[in-house]
């Protein structure tokens, strides 16, 4: 086996292990560590130019399957409302599709300063953490799914998965931590699901991809992720209820600032 295949599998594993705990933990799909780390990493192992895309419909196909082994464990501790689940499904499968399918009409570099920009506000929200008005409530199931609707866009085209952003929706409208914590991680599923299918279908007709892709999704990437992601994101559930969640995320909010500075001046 090559020497460098060993160590980009190890890049991949790593990535997984750390992704799982954040998933299970802070409610997020992941993408907003897996799309920097594989952008950087595929520049060394892959000959491409369109490695941003690999990177982010790979983040999405690994979700889905870390948000399952998250949203499952939240579930067993009866944090997951399955009624605000339901009203934002329908948006979030059709925001999420499209947002998949619109990737390959914008550049990797386009992709990538979208990608910096948007995990920025989030990490600003993250750091700020503003009090939402107390008398707010979800809106009505036209409000949701328009909320759903923009939730999977975006979210699908730039592979952070759903939770990343309804986590601080669900907040914002007055849903206690841990619910949105919980329900977000179950809302990753039907965006990376739908954003997967996205990125198959607008990756089916490029070139310059490598070996081992289905559409723009890159296999060894893929298990290498979740070979540990579905194992550590339990254990990240489990301490969501006993960590404090919020001093976490500032912390968390930090890193994801480095990380956005990387993307809004990556280039391939």
């Amino acid at each position: 086996m090559p020497e460098h295949f060993l160590m980009e599998l190890s890049i991949y594993i790593a990535t997984g292990a750390f992704v799982g705990i954040a998933a299970g933990l802070l409610g997020i799909g992941g993408g907003l560590i897996i799309v920097p780390v594989l952008a950087t990493a595929l520049t060394y192992f892959i000959d491409s130019t369109q490695t941003v895309h690999i990177a982010i419909a790979t983040s999405l196909a690994t979700i889905f399957v870390t948000s399952l082994s998250s949203a499952y464990a939240h579930h067993k501790l009866g944090a997951v409302r399955w009624d605000i689940f339901r009203i934002l499904t329908f948006g979030v499968l059709a925001g999420a599709f499209i947002g998949g399918w619109l990737s390959q009409f914008f550049a990797s570099s386009t992709l990538s300063k979208i990608f910096g920009m948007l995990e920025l506000l989030i990490a600003m929200n993250m750091l700020l953490a503003l009090k939402p008005n107390p008398s707010r409530q979800l809106p009505g199931i036209v409000g949701n799914t328009a909320a759903g609707t923009v939730i999977g866009n975006l979210s699908s085209m730039v592979g952070i998965g759903g939770g990343t952003l309804t986590t601080p929706y669900l907040v914002w409208n007055n849903i206690a931590m841990h619910q949105a914590i919980a329900t977000s991680a179950a809302v990753s599923l039907p965006v990376a699901l739908a954003g997967t299918i996205g990125y198959i279908f607008a990756g089916l007709q490029a070139s310059d991809l490598p070996a081992y892709t289905t559409g723009y999704i890159y296999w060894p990437a893929f298990f290498g992720i979740i070979l540990a992601s579905v194992f550590t994101a339990p254990i990240g559930a489990k301490l969501a209820h006993k960590l404090p969640v919020k001093t976490l995320k500032r912390a968390f909010g930090i890193f994801l600032i480095i990380l956005a500075i990387k993307m809004l001046f990556f280039t391939n």
